[in-house]
């Protein structure tokens, strides 16, 4: 072996060696990571910081497609002959999100109602609200001069209708549908990542042992009404510390197998995402190339297969619901199935016609762009967890119920859930971002937005006009039980001085439907409707929030 052979081969010997030494300490670790700041084991099996350094990305929840963000010209461009006023062109920014690629149907919600009466039986009376509370109101179908009986008896119920969007649902029960779904999804992912006994939804199920997601994190013991069967039962390889004791035994955050929450899109997630603006700019909406979901400023297809075939569900011209028999102009006289038109760019159905949806924003007649152009919503209520005198979250111990302004009467927190109540100064001392637990009227233009409000501010002053006139001077309804016989006493407000019909608890709806003219089947366009009222045009889907990169395509790092 020559000089120069030798040499090389003492080199490979000592670079082994390195290698052979740096693995001997990684492995020290028992296989885990390093905190890049500290040199500390994490996920070490001897216990410590434990955390998923192995996650890659947020999977696509079931029935949900991605919608990248951006920013985009929100509001109308085109004429306003309705001369509302209340969708001036605004740039906002949205992030990434999943929405439902088409709206809840009734399929969808007879699943959640099938829930309700397995764990929280009618029958029995103190939870027969609950389940009547979820019921849509089959009755929006009837009309005073209209035969609609059919609608009204099969619509929701019959499989003929089954992949319809349901109706009937107020804003109220969207939120709370949403909820529920979150609930089951989370459920179903603990199960598949082991933490959970496979099926205990079929066989641990009832109305003292149930799954909340919040309760789950936050108290993971009282989930299942502490049933350790199901706690457990599930597959994963149990884990001990140093000392032998369990640990890992409950999925948290830090996990990422707890999916994020379902919710309503709020106004600006919705308009965004109606658009589908995956490679157009602001310029172009001015132009009018996007009017609708589709590009164009008509609403029948220009494709040489389906030209002159209409892309969505509303009411043609001067009144036109289904066309002449035998050639109809949309296919539908009142709602259709969904994914019965094409999608748009973001793969979603139907998010013009059909029917209109609800979103998560209280109304008002303005976008206040000025104060925030990202991730704009207005409704924000902030609630915290309650907590027991030792510092424990409060669960709830008995249903709590709530009395609509139109008299019905839903579950406002169910029995396992945690106890919910406003922000308060823990939270808001000092601030600069928020100062109370309800900001739904931030700068929308009432007297508590006026520039000389204070805690002193008299309200005849108001009624003067010497600085400024109460906007939002809606109908008060009251509603109250007879102690007697425990009926309910309804008033309505019959008062000439009312000079609007908004307040805090009625809610934007987008889109259009079935029984709309083209003018409102825009994206832009906007209405408002009571929270806890329902008819037979709106509807609802969800959305997810995106967590992590803004982007699921493999980019790389740019330093």
């Amino acid at each position: 072996m020559d000089m120069k052979n030798a040499s090389n081969l003492k080199y490979l010997v000592i670079a082994a060696l390195a290698i052979t030494v740096v693995s001997c300490k990684r492995s020290s670790s028992s296989g885990s990571n390093v905190d890049s700041a500290t040199g500390w084991a994490i996920n070490d099996k001897k216990g410590g910081f434990q955390y998923n350094t192995n996650f890659k990305e947020q999977e696509t929840p079931p029935g949900t497609s991605f919608v990248e963000g951006g920013t985009f010209t929100m509001g109308k461009v085109q004429d306003d002959p309705m001369h509302d006023w209340n969708n001036n062109p605004n740039q906002q920014h949205v992030q990434s999100f999943y929405m439902d690629e088409a709206e809840v149907t009734n399929l969808n919600y007879l699943a959640y109602l099938d829930y309700l009466r397995r764990v929280y039986p009618p029958e029995d009376p103190a939870y027969a609200s609950i389940y009547k509370g979820a019921l849509p109101d089959t009755l929006v179908w009837r009309n005073r001069l209209g035969y609609n009986e059919m609608m009204t008896e099969n619509y929701l119920r019959h499989p003929a209708y089954a992949n319809y969007p349901v109706v009937g649902v107020s804003w109220i029960q969207a939120v709370e549908y949403a909820g529920w779904r979150t609930d089951r999804v989370a459920e179903m992912a603990l199960q598949e990542a082991g933490y959970l006994k496979r099926d205990a939804q079929y066989t641990d199920l009832n109305s003292d042992s149930s799954f909340s997601t919040d309760t789950y994190i936050n108290a993971p013991t009282q989930t299942y009404g502490g049933n350790e069967d199901v706690l457990t039962g599930g597959k994963r390889r149990p884990q001990v510390d140093a000392n032998g004791d369990p640990i890992n035994i409950y999925a948290n955050r830090e996990t990422g197998v707890i999916p994020i929450k379902y919710r309503l899109p709020t106004e600006v997630e919705w308009e965004y995402a109606a658009l589908g603006l995956s490679e157009l700019r602001s310029y172009n909406i001015y132009r009018g190339r996007k009017k609708y979901p589709w590009d164009g400023q008509y609403t029948r297809s220009g494709k040489r297969a389906k030209r002159g075939d209409q892309l969505a569900n509303f009411k043609q011209s001067k009144g036109d619901f289904g066309g002449i028999a035998g050639w109809s102009d949309d296919g539908a006289d009142i709602t259709q199935e969904v994914k019965f038109y094409e999608p748009n760019d973001f793969g979603l159905y139907d998010m013009a016609g059909n029917v209109a949806e609800w979103v998560a924003d209280v109304y008002r007649p303005i976008v206040d762009d000025e104060f925030n152009d990202f991730n704009y919503f207005r409704g924000n209520a902030y609630y915290k967890n309650a907590l027991n005198a030792d510092g424990t979250v409060k669960i709830v111990e008995e249903t709590i119920f709530d009395t609509l302004s139109n008299g019905k009467i839903i579950a406002r927190q169910l029995k396992g859930e945690i106890a919910q109540v406003p922000v308060d100064d823990n939270e808001t001392y000092l601030r600069t971002n928020f100062d109370k637990s309800d900001h739904r009227n931030f700068r929308d233009g009432d007297v508590k937005s006026s520039k000389y409000y204070n805690d002193n501010f008299e309200e005849d002053r108001v009624e003067k006009g010497d600085v400024t006139r109460k906007m939002y001077n809606s109908p008060k309804h009251k509603i109250a039980k007879d102690s007697s016989d425990n009926k309910l006493i309804k008033e309505f407000d019959k008062s000439d001085k009312r000079t609007s019909l908004i307040n805090d608890e009625v809610r934007v709806y987008k889109g259009g439907s079935w029984k709309d003219r083209s003018y409102w089947i825009d994206p832009a366009q906007r209405r408002y409707f009571p929270q806890d009222m329902a008819t037979d045009y709106i509807g609802f889907r969800c959305a997810v929030s995106r967590v992590g990169s803004k982007s699921r395509t493999d980019k790389k790092k740019r330093n």
